[in-house]
C-alpha cells in the first residue's frame, strides 16, 4: 500500500474510514486485534475499490476473523439421492448475503509476502464486488459493453486455462482459479495486486481488464531470477 502515489493512497485512507465506520471486525477463536491491525484489514479490504468506489461495501456488515485456517461443514446431495457431509479447511470466504471471513495468519503471511502471487482479503473482496448484480459468475457489475468484452475475454482465458490445468500442464497461476468462473476472478484479481507481471503475461487481456476495474497495480515484482 505504501507504494500507491498520493492521490491513490489518500483515496484508500478515505474507503478504510468507512470501511470502520459500516463493518463490525469480529476477532474469533480468542483472536485479538487492535486499533491499527483492524485499519491494516480495513485498507486491504479497500484495495480493490480504488476505482470502484464506495458502492463495493454495499450488501453486508461484518468482517469476520479467525485467528488461522478454519474448517466450515460442507454437504451436498448427490443424483442418486445420497446426502455427503465433509469438512473444508479455508483461509477465507465471502457468503453472498452475510460477512467477508478471512484467517488473520493467512492477512499476515500475505502481507510479509506481498509479491508471491497471494492476497487473501483482496480474494474475498472480488467476491463481494461480483456478487453485486446478483450472480456469483465471475462478472462484476459493469457497462452493458464492457460486460460483453469482459465476458468473451475471461470465458477464453477461463477455457484454455481449464484445459491447462486438466491436461495436468504447469502453471504460474494458481490451479485453484480452475474451480469455477467465479474463483478464477478472484484469483486473477490476486495477482493484479500481487503479481502483475506473471498475469500480464500468463493473460494479457484479463489483466486489462483488472487494470481497468482497480486502476494500476501498486507495484510490479522485481525481475525474475
Amino acid at each position: 500500500m505504501a507504494a500507491l502515489p498520493d492521490g491513490r493512497r489518500a483515496r484508500l485512507r478515505g474507503l478504510a474510514a468507512l470501511f470502520l465506520q459500516r463493518k463490525a471486525i469480529t476477532p474469533i477463536g480468542g483472536l485479538e486485534l487492535d486499533g491499527a491491525e483492524r485499519c491494516l484489514l480495513a485498507a486491504l479490504c479497500c484495495l480493490p475499490l480504488l476505482e470502484f468506489g464506495e458502492e463495493g461495501l454495499h450488501g453486508w456488515t461484518q468482517l469476520l476473523v479467525y485467528p488461522e485456517a478454519f474448517r466450515v461443514q460442507r454437504n451436498h446431495v448427490d443424483a442418486a439421492g445420497v446426502l455427503h457431509e465433509w469438512q473444508d479447511e479455508l483461509i477465507g470466504e465471502s457468503w453472498e448475503a452475510g460477512p467477508l471471513i478471512l484467517s488473520w495468519a493467512d492477512v499476515m503471511a500475505d502481507c510479509a509476502e506481498p509479491r508471491a502471487g497471494f492476497c487473501v482479503a483482496a480474494h474475498e473482496m472480488a467476491h463481494k464486488l461480483d456478487v453485486l448484480d446478483g450472480a456469483l459468475d465471475g462478472t462484476p457489475p459493469l457497462p452493458r459493453e464492457w460486460q460483453r468484452a469482459w465476458a468473451r475475454d475471461f470465458q477464453a482465458a477461463y477455457e484454455a486455462f481449464c484445459r491447462q490445468v486438466d491436461a495436468g500442464a504447469p502453471t504460474r497461476i494458481d490451479p485453484y482459479a480452475a474451480e469455477a468462473e467465479e474463483e478464477f476472478f478472484a484469483v486473477a484479481t490476486e495477482y493484479h495486486f500481487s503479481d502483475p507481471a506473471t498475469l500480464r503475461a500468463e493473460m494479457p487481456a484479463v489483466a486489462a481488464h483488472l487494470a481497468r476495474l482497480y486502476g494500476p497495480p501498486p507495484f510490479d515484482p522485481a525481475p525474475a531470477d
